[in-house]
């Protein structure tokens, strides 16, 4: 009998979504999706190279900067195959393995993404709420060990996801909803009890994205009543347009992977093609504006790369 389920598992692949109904225009759809990949990844690798090479950016808020986008950079890349696979060469199949791959990879940066989110408001808030200690905070090294912290913890979480899947058979249909692999996704697959995978993923969830997004929320309500306390509304003005970018990044990243996350456990009814929406814009728009918004709204790095292009 195991020697038939080994058979079963071994041999079984999954098959990924592009956009329904819509296959004889796939090759035209690749276009913006190749446009979108490309500005990601030179945007954000821009924004890694001007960091490096300036020393007057060396500064916690652009090292946190980095770290968004070594992030934006790793989903861009844990992506890209099995979506441009989809519409530029109708490729659909991906093997269990592969799959339990590019999942562990897309949540784990997902999770770290959102704990860099977390580490950037806790920027501005010692920023604007507590200034003159601020280059005693946020040291070098003490950046360096937050980082390496939350790193840890996506791992920690993350990695047991491909184990509990692993243990599974697959013999449901075997067509996925979106063009890469989500945990939440591929248990819906299997043919046993999946109420294991369900609860901890939800924990997980909760233990870095729902921690993550309220002490977000604590922090810039802690901003706010500093910033109101301020006599002067230049000044009261000047402190709330450094949190824009950041807003910004917080908002494109928490409700998209809110509203999937929600569809995915709790909407049943809902339309495949807002699913499939909703993803997208959770994995592909974070990277490709996060680099364009820091750009325009960061004077000492916009700067950079105007000194860096006009060398």
């Amino acid at each position: 009998m195991s020697a038939v389920n080994d058979t079963k598992y071994n041999s079984a692949v999954f098959l990924l979504t592009g956009i329904p109904g819509q296959e004889d225009i796939h090759l035209w759809i690749s276009f913006p999706f190749c446009l979108m990949y490309v500005i990601s990844i030179v945007g954000n690798s821009v924004i890694l190279f001007i960091i490096k090479i300036d020393s007057r950016l060396h500064e916690p808020m652009y090292i946190f900067l980095s770290m968004l986008a070594v992030t934006d950079l790793g989903i861009s890349i844990s992506t890209m195959p099995t979506i441009l696979g989809i519409y530029l060469f109708k490729s659909r199949e991906i093997s269990l393995e592969a799959c339990f791959a590019q999942l562990f990879f897309i949540h784990l940066l997902q999770f770290i993404e959102s704990s860099v989110l977390l580490l950037m408001a806790f920027d501005r808030f010692i920023a604007i709420c507590n200034p003159l200690r601020y280059a005693s905070i946020l040291t070098l090294p003490r950046i360096g060990n937050i980082g390496l912290v939350f790193v840890l913890r996506g791992v920690a979480v993350i990695f047991p996801l491909p184990f509990l899947l692993k243990r599974f058979q697959y013999c449901q249909d075997n067509v996925l909803s979106h063009s890469y692999c989500l945990h939440q996704e591929v248990m819906k697959m299997a043919c046993s009890d999946i109420t294991v995978n369900s609860i901890y993923g939800l924990f997980i969830t909760l233990l870095t994205v729902g921690l993550d997004s309220l002490f977000i929320f604590l922090s810039y309500v802690m901003i706010l009543k500093t910033v109101l306390s301020i006599a002067s509304q230049a000044e009261c003005l000047r402190a709330l347009n450094t949190c824009v970018s950041h807003l910004c990044a917080v908002l494109l990243f928490y409700t998209p992977e809110i509203g999937l996350s929600v569809l995915h456990r709790f909407g049943k009814g809902s339309s495949p093609l807002l699913q499939i929406v909703l993803g997208y814009i959770s994995l592909l728009v974070p990277p490709l504006i996060n680099p364009i918004v820091y750009s325009v709204k960061c004077r000492h790095l916009r700067a950079g790369i105007i000194r860096a292009f006009v060398k």
